[in-house]
């Protein structure tokens, strides 16, 4: 196996990096990847975050992709990014030449370097596409019909495929420390609704307390309104900064139940109890890989070659790859090589 570019030493400092999701913003700790040289594309201003990424070959050693030329690019949260690595990777080591462009600033950039035509491949989730790019409001719980609307809109409007989504659902929850999950005996909102008020605590941030499709409408939902005695009281709640959220939700103070994403690598290495949402408020944010058509058209077997990645992802996988940036400081082309190497789909 060979990196796709000379290997430099790691550069790496924590920074900021962001997600839009719908008029969301989330925020996470990253590792800066591998210092290359950028690359940039003409008309989009598109820049990649590092332009390296590992091949190798297929465990097969099959080259179905050989000849293809593929433009492969993410956004800068440590997810996208691992999914565009993953996706750099897998693809390069069928034979197709890849340029790597994960990483690009902010959600809209990689967005319209696709839509341009500059860019092939992008990650995206089906809430994003629902939400954001259509402005749709209606929440549709069951997350194969919402990918089928949004696929439908996406190719008749952009000439968009949404290949069938993956496992894994990054999306609002809230959760509980593992002991504090066990002593109230809850795996469920609907569960939580029916706690003592006193131990109907909260940690928000700011943004999603103020959300149309947030907090407030949430608890509504489950039947305990925010600002009533016997519903969530204000001092109940607790807004803070959403990276605060996490170790205060494990330490279970102030707040027994905090906001958290799905497969935010910190509930696992706080070992956090995520509650199921049983009354389907969240709206699903299923990843899912989007190619452009005249792509799919030109090279065929690159639907089934991204099934072979899609079908593995779960959310306690995405959990453990986010951790293992997030967490344990390791880079991402790294960590996606791994993983790929661990299924086996490559040598």
């Amino acid at each position: 196996m060979t990196p796709n570019t000379p290997m430099t030493p790691n550069t790496s400092a924590t920074q900021r990096t962001s997600r839009a999701r719908g008029p969301r913003r989330r925020f996470r700790a990253a590792l800066v990847v591998l210092a290359a040289t950028a690359l940039t594309v003409a008309g989009c201003g598109l820049v990649s975050s590092s332009g390296t990424f590992t091949t190798g070959s297929l465990a097969d050693g099959a080259k179905p992709l050989e000849g293809a030329k593929l433009t492969v690019t993410s956004k800068s949260f440590t997810e996208g990014v691992l999914l565009g690595k993953i996706t750099a990777s897998y693809l390069s080591s069928a034979g197709a030449k890849v340029t790597d462009l994960t990483g690009a600033p902010g959600s809209a950039s990689s967005r319209q370097a696709q839509l341009n035509g500059d860019a092939d491949i992008l990650w995206e989730y089906t809430g994003t596409g629902w939400v954001t790019y259509h402005n749709q409001t209606e929440t549709i719980a069951d997350p194969t019909l919402l990918w089928e609307k949004v696929r439908d809109i996406e190719k008749s409007t952009n000439n968009l495929v949404w290949l069938p989504p993956s496992n894994f659902n990054d999306t609002y929850a809230f959760a509980a420390s593992g002991p504090t999950a066990q002593r109230l005996k809850v795996t469920s909102l609907s569960e939580v609704a029916k706690l003592p008020v006193a131990d109907r605590t909260f940690c928000v941030d700011d943004e999603f307390f103020s959300r149309s499709d947030g907090f407030l409408p949430m608890l509504k939902k489950y039947g305990i309104p925010y600002g009533t005695p016997d519903g969530v009281p204000a001092a109940n709640v607790t807004r803070m900064d959403a990276g605060v959220i996490y170790t205060s939700t494990a330490k279970s103070a102030p707040c027994n139940f905090g906001e958290v994403y799905t497969t935010d690598g910190r509930v696992k290495n706080l070992d956090l109890t995520v509650l199921t949402d049983d009354r389907k408020f969240f709206l699903p944010y299923s990843g899912t890989a989007v190619v452009r058509s005249s792509i799919i058209k030109e090279y065929p077997q690159l639907a089934p070659l991204i099934a072979n990645i899609s079908k593995r992802l779960t959310d306690d996988l995405m959990q453990d790859l986010n951790g293992r940036v997030d967490i344990d400081g390791q880079d991402p082309a790294d960590v996606a090589w791994d993983w790929l190497k661990s299924t086996g789909l490559v040598k």
